[in-house]
């Protein structure tokens, strides 16, 4: 599955499926926030600039750093 196939999401919708997958906010530095997953000791960071939609080069790297497939993230949305 390819990066056209993504859909549009903002930071809102993308740290709820973060937590879906059980990670855990870990701090805040300006506009980044900092999720971490406890068990599989992986993090990534969410640029949380508003309603703003998250760029789909971005949400691939994000996906990539939660160690997951495409199709996984997209069951947890």
């Amino acid at each position: 599955m390819g990066l056209s196939q993504l859909p549009a999401l903002n930071a809102r919708e993308v740290t709820r499926a973060l937590e879906r997958a059980g990670f855990l906010f870990d701090r805040q530095s300006g506009s980044h926030a900092v999720y971490i997953h406890p068990s599989r000791h992986r993090r990534t960071v969410i640029p949380m600039h508003g309603g703003r939609t998250i760029k789909k080069p971005l949400l691939r790297s994000i996906i990539d750093d939660m160690g997951i497939s495409i199709e996984e993230f997209l069951e947890l949305l």
